[in-house]
């Protein structure tokens, strides 16, 4: 299809739009009720709470990252952590109908002003250039310039992406450095932007803590408790990443481990830099149009 022929009005984009209008309210709620002392799991529940009451559904955990984490960090069911002060990205997914928004901010409360604003203005940076026909290799080398220029490195082994339905993550990616083959950005596409800046390596690696999960394969299981898991999986979430807390079966862990053992689902670990090392993230969705793009995830 020719990009003259897409219909920017049809109606999977307007679902777009309406997860980004969700999102994007939300998000300016949530990282308001965020402070010293206050607990990771009451802010990961109002978020996921709130997108439902406004006609969304989550489409995927709160991500609530604390200083050299990046990404994949949400809390347990019992979790009873609370912020300090610390650098706290916000990561945060809504759904209608299986058509996506995704978006993420810092709330600085370490002091660390310009490692927080770096990734926000290499995203602005970023969503100057987007039109059809920009190459996604320039764009990352916007992202890297700009939080060259704040003294600080992209984190270039996490990249932004394209929103499928029901995927999170598709084609095509947005590097956040400058690289020699990119992708063609075309009308229609919707891709989510997210540059991360850090005072450390650039380079995050897998921890050991993991409790978001999403399916990888349907099947069957023996036992109770991860048959009704994987029901719940399979009905409710489909391809979407979930959280531990979110299954109503007796002994979730446990029957996570067993449908994991079985190859039926995969997990996240959480992404870190070194430790000692800060991590900041700035996201918003856009959709490309025959003159520019729209970003679905400012607040109106």
């Amino acid at each position: 299809m020719a990009d003259t022929e897409v219909d920017l009005d049809a109606e999977q984009y307007e679902k777009h739009r309406e997860a980004g209008e969700i999102l994007a309210q939300v998000r300016e709620e949530t990282a308001a009720r965020v402070d010293v002392g206050v607990s990771h799991l009451e802010i990961a529940e109002y978020a996921e709470d709130r997108i439902r009451e406004l006609g969304g559904t989550p489409a995927f955990p709160v991500n609530i990252s604390i200083d050299e984490e990046a990404a994949h960090a949400t809390p347990s069911i019992d979790d009873d952590s609370t912020f300090g002060e610390e650098m706290i990205n916000l990561d945060i997914g809504v759904h209608v109908d299986g058509w996506l928004a995704d978006t993420a901010i810092t709330v600085d409360l370490s002091g660390h002003d310009d490692l927080a604003v770096a990734p926000a203005e290499a995203l602005d940076a970023a969503i100057d250039m987007i039109e059809p026909g920009v190459d996604t290799g320039e764009i990352g080398a916007e992202i890297e310039s700009v939080i060259d220029g704040y003294g600080y490195n992209p984190v270039v082994n996490l990249t932004g992406h394209g929103l499928g339905h029901w995927e999170q993550h598709t084609d095509p990616t947005i590097p956040n450095r400058s690289v020699s083959q990119g992708t063609t950005l075309s009308v229609g596409d919707v891709v989510a932007i997210e540059p991360f800046a850090t005072d450390g390596g650039g380079k995050v690696s897998e921890g050991a803590k993991e409790e978001i999960f999403s399916l990888e394969r349907e099947g069957a299981i023996r036992n109770r408790q991860a048959r009704k898991a994987l029901e719940q999986i399979t009905e409710e979430f489909r391809t979407l990443p979930f959280a531990t807390r979110w299954l109503e079966t007796d002994r979730a862990e446990m029957a996570l481990r067993r449908l994991k053992r079985n190859n039926l689902v995969h997990g996240y670990p959480v992404l870190k830099e070194d430790d000692g090392c800060l991590v900041s993230q700035k996201e918003h969705t856009v959709i490309v149009t025959h003159d520019g793009c729209e970003v679905t995830t400012r607040t109106r």
